[in-house]
């Protein structure tokens, strides 16, 4: 068993500045000399980016759903060997899905902050705080802090509204100068703010000033009783070539540990600037945002040529919707510019202005079930007949194709290959 202090930050619903509190607080105690760990609940990539920046060490999820209870355990608790601060990141509102942040930290004992953006309220910011503490038994609620206060006097109000025994983290004003940018998958990548440690640490000095600026309680953690480590070598010595630049970034670093785990050697290269594909026998190419990029992916022919002859020598290719994108014909924006991609897939897709599909959602191969999710804003055409759909969590929402040609599998869902090692390895295996 492993102590250490740990927070859940949590919220009534998503825009509420989880992120932005998650990360001054990492900068915070980072900058205090701790070693600061930081998971995020559920699927998502922009967020950890924030919050990496701001902690200085990776970020990895937490999903009861696609990693399975003993996989976070275990992540916990390796945290809690080194780190002097382990923060969670909640999902969307505090009970927000299945399973949701209430649930993650429930399971594990550990302490939330509802963050509660004050804009436009008073007194009924005590109701809100009290609602989120009673709503439901077993969860240890820390107490509250009121995120957009515009004064002083408006911080009074806030902190009146609350029960005596609802404990008050303080008040985090209003800076235009601090806000995080975002565009239309949510948060603005960081290595993309020129200015992204000037704002950590301001957002830092701001939270310095409320009673974040001490350690939490410490909670217990604890190893999971089946050991996670022994992974198969099913990859041992294999050469997987992955995409990785502001075109493609969305990867779960819990995935790249895992195929190294099983032996393979990972190679990053950059579709947007590299010439040369590199030797390898697998192609990972992940999700990201290849509709912000498309005149240089379209200009860089030598290595859309490198692609397809990997392709072409019946080598692996997995694909992750903005990844799997780069493989059709041709990608159209928002604004309605075209541009021809690597043309392996048949079919085009098209950025619309509005979410197309959104949630949790499975697939069936030969060798297991694979977990994963989809979030995406564009509209696949393809003559090509998928191999099989993947399914939803739940019933209101909508199946996405699964493409396997020759040895390249392809969708719009976004894999957490530890859901199910076995049919990860058989995805990269030549």
């Amino acid at each position: 068993m492993k102590y250490c202090p740990a927070l859940f930050v949590s919220a009534p619903a998503s825009g509420q500045g989880k992120t932005t509190i998650t990360a001054a607080l990492a900068r915070l105690h980072r900058n205090q000399g701790r070693c600061v760990h930081v998971f995020k609940t559920g699927p998502d990539f922009l967020d950890p980016m924030i919050l990496q920046q701001a902690s200085g060490n990776p970020v990895y999820q937490l999903d009861l759903w696609m990693g399975g209870q003993a996989h976070c355990q275990q992540l916990l608790y390796q945290a809690a060997t080194t780190a002097d601060l382990i923060l969670i990141e909640g999902v969307m509102g505090l009970f927000d899905g299945e399973p949701s942040s209430a649930d993650l930290a429930a399971t594990f004992g550990i302490p939330v902050l509802a963050v509660i953006d004050a804009t436009a309220m008073a007194q009924t910011f005590g109701a809100v705080a009290h609602g989120l503490a009673t709503y439901r038994s077993r969860l240890h609620f820390a107490g509250a802090l009121a995120n957009q206060v515009a004064s002083a006097a408006h911080a009074d109000m806030l902190q009146e509204s609350l029960s005596p025994d609802m404990p008050w983290f303080g008040a985090f004003f209003r800076d235009k100068n601090c806000q995080l940018p975002s565009r239309h998958l949510g948060l603005v990548q960081a290595d993309e703010i020129d200015d992204i440690d000037q704002r950590l640490d301001k957002l830092a000095e701001h939270l310095s000033k409320t009673a974040l600026n001490k350690l939490p309680p410490p909670v217990a953690f604890t190893s999971p009783d089946i050991p996670l480590d022994e992974l198969p070598q099913a990859l041992k010595d294999i050469r997987i070539a992955v995409a990785s630049d502001n075109a493609f970034s969305f990867v779960y670093q819990a995935n790249l540990n895992l195929l190294q785990g099983m032996g393979a050697k990972l190679v990053f290269f950059s579709p947007l600037n590299d010439t040369v594909l590199p030797d390898a026998d697998s192609l990972y190419l992940p999700g990201g945002y290849p509709e912000c990029h498309l005149k240089k992916l379209a200009a860089n022919h030598t290595i859309r040529k490198a692609i397809r002859d990997h392709h072409a020598a019946e080598k692996p290719i997995v694909a992750e919707c903005g990844g799997m994108l780069y493989l059709l014909t041709t990608l159209t924006d928002c604004n309605g510019q075209q541009a021809t991609m690597t043309n392996i897939l048949p079919g085009q897709a098209a950025m619309q202005n509005r979410l197309v599909n959104l949630g949790l959602h499975s697939a069936t191969f030969p060798a297991g079930e694979l977990r994963g999710h989809t979030f995406h804003h564009s509209q696949l055409e393809t003559t090509l007949e998928p191999t099989s759909l993947t399914q939803p969590t739940r019933k209101s929402l909508r199946p996405e194709p699964l493409f396997q040609k020759e040895k390249l599998t392809a969708s719009y869902i976004h894999w957490y290959l530890p859901s199910n090692p076995v049919v990860a390895a058989g995805l990269f295996q030549p």
